[in-house]
């Protein structure tokens, strides 16, 4: 056991747990101020299941002992078998339950990138039991699959650092696949429908990118130069595709806006995720470009042409992002940066290509299907989405009776107030009295 790779995954871990808030104010600040309430309580409530359902069962079916090559086994249910010893198939220098601690991190922001796509419109109970489903029957068998030992796409020879498939691309097309069934929303195409916080938009892409680097980083699971390279290259990637996203934004609109920029560093992220560990820091550059470029038309074109309301561009940018990432991993990975790998088509091998389009493939086919199954299961027995009525008003008010901001002074209100209390006080009858107040 290496102390000092013990300190990097706890700290990698505090710094993936944080993504999730961030991605609450992130999503926060792109909704109508009468749904930031539910939005963020979304994301957040996300946290609170899956912490609970990782430790029950949902870190066992993940990574516990093969059952053919599509989940684990309850063996490690309530961690139990799971501890300060390392296993050596995963992590061979930090205990193995550090390393489900780590890896709950991971299924705790999957599903909370799914309330982009249904934004607005869910009713909050049905959305939670969704949430349970999901992490259930589609996160964990999936993350066994790609990461866990015995998994059919691991035994392929799959290559993703830190979640292309697992994470962003299960979640985006899930997310699309929620967008489409519940419709649009009450008042989409109204110019009303817009950011409403653009400050909050900011802070929220801040603290992802911060986070960022325990995710890409972290997933070296140790304190060595093939961390300090997955730092180097995610933060390069990310620039890179806010620069992309921003030109072409002021080319197509003759604006270069912040919301566009913050979207584009997210795009980054997103699109560097799964080859992080595999590639140069000129393979980063090009995966950032590109995936500017190719999330900002799938999250304003594409979306515009095809018609479905994605609110938040869950598919837009972890969707597709999340698919350009895990094909451009087999494009430009590279054993010179990481001989735990494999090379891509551009150092000699055509054949990672092929897997990770196996890998893309499934995921999309797998989560597409799977979250629509759930969704139709959780609509017959509960209901899932709130009136339009209710949409009308806002969610915040109707679902969880708050409001994200206090109310305040008209400029006439507050005029007459001040008048009120300049004019100078008159003595007057009980009776007068009584009667203004009432």
């Amino acid at each position: 056991m290496n102390t000092g790779d013990v300190a990097w995954i706890l700290a990698s871990s505090a710094l993936v747990l944080l993504m999730t808030p961030g991605l609450a104010f992130f999503y926060g600040g792109l909704v109508r101020n009468k749904n930031v309430i539910t939005t963020m309580y979304q994301v957040f409530a996300v946290v609170l299941i899956v912490s609970v359902q990782w430790v029950l069962f949902g870190y066992s079916l993940a990574f516990g002992p093969d059952v053919g090559h599509v989940i684990g086994n309850l063996q490690w249910t309530l961690f139990n078998h799971v501890g300060a010893q390392p296993d050596p198939a995963y992590a061979p220098t930090i205990p193995n339950e550090l390393y489900g601690i780590f890896q709950m991190m991971f299924a705790i922001i999957t599903p909370a990138l799914i309330v982009g796509g249904l934004a607005e419109r869910v009713k909050f109970s049905s959305f939670l039991v969704f949430i349970v489903l999901w992490a259930t029957l589609i996160y964990d068998p999936l993350a066994h699959w790609v990461w866990g030992i015995g998994g059919w796409l691991h035994n392929l020879g799959i290559l993703d650092f830190a979640g292309g498939t697992v994470v962003h691309i299960s979640s985006g097309v899930s997310g699309l696949v929620c967008a489409i069934y519940l419709g649009k929303r009450a008042e989409h195409g109204s110019p009303t429908i817009k950011a409403h916080n653009v400050p909050m938009v900011l802070l929220g892409t801040a603290l992802l990118w911060f986070g960022w680097f325990g995710f890409n980083a972290g997933s070296a699971l140790a304190a060595d130069s093939l961390s300090v390279s997955a730092f180097l290259v995610t933060n390069t990637a990310t620039a890179a595709s806010a620069l992309a996203w921003m030109l072409v934004e002021r080319l197509r609109t003759g604006h270069a806006t912040l919301v566009g920029a913050c979207s584009g560093a997210v795009a980054g992220l997103v699109a560097i995720t799964p080859a992080c560990g595999y590639v140069t820091v000129g393979g980063a550059l090009l995966i950032g470009v590109l995936g500017g470029v190719i999330c900002f038309f799938s999250s304003t074109l594409m979306k515009g042409f095809f018609g479905y309301d994605d609110a938040l561009d869950a598919f837009g940018g972890h969707g597709i992002g999340g698919t350009w990432g895990a094909l451009a991993t087999g494009l430009f990975a590279t054993l010179s940066v990481n001989s735990g790998g494999n090379n891509g088509l551009f150092y000699g091998n055509p054949h990672q290509v092929i897997v990770q389009l196996v890998g893309i493939a499934a995921t999309w086919i797998f989560c597409g299907l799977g979250t629509f199954i759930l969704l139709k299961v959780v609509d017959l027995v509960m209901g899932l989405r709130v009136t339009p009525e209710e949409e009308k008003m806002g969610l915040d008010v109707v679902l969880h009776n708050e409001n994200a901001y206090p109310e305040t002074l008209t400029w006439d209100v507050a005029s007459s107030v001040f008048a009120s209390l300049s004019r100078p006080a008159r003595v007057q009858s009980p009776d007068v009295a009584r009667d203004q107040i009432e």
